[in-house]
């Protein structure tokens, strides 16, 4: 147990009962050294986790709770509501199905349905992976304008993980134009040798692709044309989801107008 992360817990316990506290308090409380106690409040203040009264100089709890509570219960809300749905997927092609959100310019995985087959994809909840090299990340960055995939593309890179890896900012877009005039990405073996998957966007209530769901397995069993017949499931999987989100479509577009980002 890291002791710094514990202190911070016991901080923002004591604040969580809507009090206005000061570093000298909050020590004499937690029984804690002061300087410590201080160190600790300076920090979190300057991420907005805790606020402090300039007048006062006490702490009370900030903003960015605020925002990461709203972010856990979108997170709990997308998994019970898509629940049923990656069921349905899992059962279909007994091949492994994951759920991930966009945070930092990656995909977080925070959802799984494993195959029963001996030879498969295991879970990896609670992992990060790269948006440009995995099909839930493409999913995703596909309804990204090509300018904010350029920024993504010099803050990350391009790494090669494999000798499929898109490794061109070039390549990258051609591919990312092909998701969305189709509405689904491949990862070719791009991400991990020997594995293919398929992905497709989930479109929060603003029309943002914020999330994506995947099947993926053993690329000798997943075959191009595989995948090609698992597509359309998985698309129509994740639009279901996109609309009991809330989400409208427009029209027949599968999709938010590109050039209105």
């Amino acid at each position: 147990m890291v002791n710094t992360v514990l202190k911070s817990m016991q901080i923002l316990d004591a604040l969580s009962a809507g009090q206005t506290l000061g570093a000298s308090e909050l020590a004499r409380a937690l029984d804690l050294p002061k300087s410590s106690v201080f160190a600790i409040l300076e920090t979190l203040a300057s991420r907005k986790v805790v606020e402090k009264n300039a007048q006062s100089g006490k702490y009370h709890l900030g903003i960015k709770l605020i925002e990461l509570g709203n972010c856990a219960q979108a997170g709990l809300d997308l998994c019970r509501i898509a629940a049923p749905l990656l069921q349905g997927l899992n059962l279909r092609f007994d091949e492994t199905v994951h759920l991930t959100v966009l945070d930092d310019d990656e995909v977080l995985y925070i959802d799984c349905i494993e195959s029963k087959r001996r030879l498969r994809t295991y879970s990896v909840i609670g992992v990060r992976a790269p948006l440009y090299c995995t099909s839930v990340g493409k999913a995703i960055l596909a309804f990204r304008s090509d300018a904010e995939i350029g920024r993504i593309v010099e803050r990350k890179g391009l790494a090669p993980f494999t000798a499929h890896t898109i490794s061109t900012k070039e390549r990258l877009l051609a591919e990312v134009a092909r998701i969305r005039a189709e509405g689904y990405a491949i990862d070719d073996m791009e991400h991990e040798e020997h594995l293919r998957c398929v992905g497709a966007p989930i479109f929060d209530a603003h029309g943002e692709a914020f999330a994506s769901i995947s099947l993926s397995g053993p690329a000798e069993r997943n075959t191009p044309a595989r995948i090609r017949e698992m597509a359309p499931v998985v698309v129509a999987a994740a639009l279901e989801i996109s609309r009991r989100l809330g989400w409208r479509e427009r029209g027949e577009a599968a999709a938010p107008d590109m050039d209105k980002r």
